[in-house]
């Protein structure tokens, strides 16, 4: 039985060799370059026939389509992130975390931003000072209870 850890090996090899994109590989699957990615990467799970047609796509075998539908253990190191760019983001958590935990407590009350009924997208925006990355976070907001 193929791995989380196999898969995305075997996943990123294929693309890489096709030299395809996330958008590409989203495009069969019908589904968000994001998520599509998220899955590939082994941090979430698809139904069959995405499953299938990422495979299909990536001339990958059955072993990869039983892996992309298994249900991820959703751990990762819990060092600090060294590679630049998600460490930018372990930084603006550590630097805006409290802002942003404010912000949506004024604004919804107490409660926390799902990461379950979640969507996000990542797109470009172009600048003369230099291009911007423009990410949206669209997660469903939970109140706490009192019992």
């Amino acid at each position: 039985m193929m791995n989380k850890a196999e898969m995305k090996q075997a996943i990123l090899e294929a693309k890489d060799a096709k030299n395809l994109k996330w958008s590409d590989i989203a495009k069969a699957a019908g589904l968000s370059p994001e998520y599509a990615c998220s899955a590939c990467l082994g941090m979430n799970h698809l139904d069959k026939k995405p499953a299938e047609a990422v495979v299909k796509v990536l001339g990958l075998g059955k072993d990869v389509t039983a892996a992309l539908q298994r249900f991820p253990l959703k751990t990762w190191t819990q060092a600090v992130p060294t590679d630049p760019l998600i460490y930018r983001w372990y930084e603006i958590v550590g630097v805006y975390g409290e802002t942003i935990k404010e912000m949506i407590n004024e604004k919804f009350g107490d409660g926390i931003m799902s990461a379950i009924d979640f969507s996000m997208e990542i797109d470009r925006q172009a600048d003369p000072k230099g291009d911007r990355v423009v990410v949206k976070l669209n997660g469903k907001f939970l109140p706490y209870k009192s019992w």
